[in-house]
């Protein structure tokens, strides 16, 4: 009679088979010498020619050879694999920063246009948008580049570095508007203050937005950073005291601008890295400009 498991498998007990273990090959590493890509050989691989490509375009842009650099570029562009968006996104940059230097706008917005086809995650818009600010900055165009930020403070509406950067494009915008012409009417006068009243506004706006995210960030800061914020505030302050806003207008636009400071929602609401697929991001009229204006308006014809 057997006792439950007291009963061994003969296998138990056979001797183990002598197992011959295979030589493994010796590991070379392949060594390149400085600068390799540069050397004129003809390359029979694809993936070998793409990269010598890149990196010739690489390092001519830090040469600051923008040509040379652009060329490189878009012959490598033509050899990179459809599945291969991470080298194909860095080289359509490399081609819109050369574009860039080179006086070429269109060109550089055009590759703009093609890295957003690429975009999957708010990562990658961030960058684009990021480069779209940039090439709008090297042209000056000074509403285009709020229109960027604009899109960045959506995008990441806690990021006072964004805020802060909008409220000097507003001020620049301002300064750039309130130089009055000489040929115009008193309705083009009127037209043109109710216009600097509004962008002297959304100045104020993006100030104040910029301090009160600071003020909470600046909690788990230190060093240089704080140093940094700190700077920043009083630069705030500054500005805030050109524009000689009143009291309760400073209080309103701060009630308006803090609705959405909690670190519940912060928490909620942090984008980055999250995937496009579903999300929905307001704009920036409809998410700050147009309920501060109703409220102001409000206020005022009480």
């Amino acid at each position: 009679m057997e006792i439950l498991g007291s009963t061994f498998d003969d296998s138990v007990f056979e001797e183990s088979r002598s197992r011959v273990s295979a030589a493994l090959p010796t590991y070379e590493p392949k060594l390149c010498e400085p600068l390799w890509f540069c050397a004129d050989v003809n390359v029979e691989d694809a993936l070998e020619e793409q990269k010598t490509l890149k990196f010739r375009g690489d390092l001519a842009y830090r040469r600051k050879q923008y040509q040379v650099a652009l060329d490189e570029y878009a012959s490598c562009l033509l050899l990179i694999p459809a599945g291969n968006t991470s080298v194909k996104r860095d080289v359509l940059e490399g081609i819109a920063r050369c574009c860039c230097h080179l006086g070429k706008k269109e060109e550089a917005l055009k590759a703009c246009e093609k890295l957003r086809t690429e975009v999957s995650n708010t990562c990658h818009l961030t960058c684009v948008l990021q480069l779209e600010l940039s090439i709008h900055d090297h042209y000056r165009e000074l509403t285009n580049s709020i229109s960027s930020l604009q899109q960045l403070c959506c995008l990441h509406p806690y990021h006072p570095w964004h805020w802060l950067n909008l409220a000097m494009s507003f001020q620049r915008l301002l300064e750039s508007e309130s130089c009055p012409e000489r040929s115009s009417t008193e309705e083009e006068h009127e037209k043109q203050q109710g216009k600097n009243n509004n962008l002297a506004l959304k100045t104020i706006m993006c100030l104040i937005r910029t301090r009160l995210l600071i003020e909470i960030l600046q909690i788990q800061q230190f060093s240089f950073v704080l140093e940094n914020s700190q700077r920043a505030l009083q630069d705030i302050e500054e500005a805030l005291h050109a524009l000689q806003p009143t009291e309760k207008m400073i209080h309103t636009i701060s009630e308006v601008m803090a609705e959405d400071l909690n670190p519940e929602k912060m928490r909620e609401e942090s984008q980055d890295g999250e995937s496009l697929s579903g999300l929905y991001i307001k704009d920036f009229d409809e998410r700050w400009w147009n309920k501060l204006h109703t409220k102001l308006q409000e206020e005022t014809a009480a």
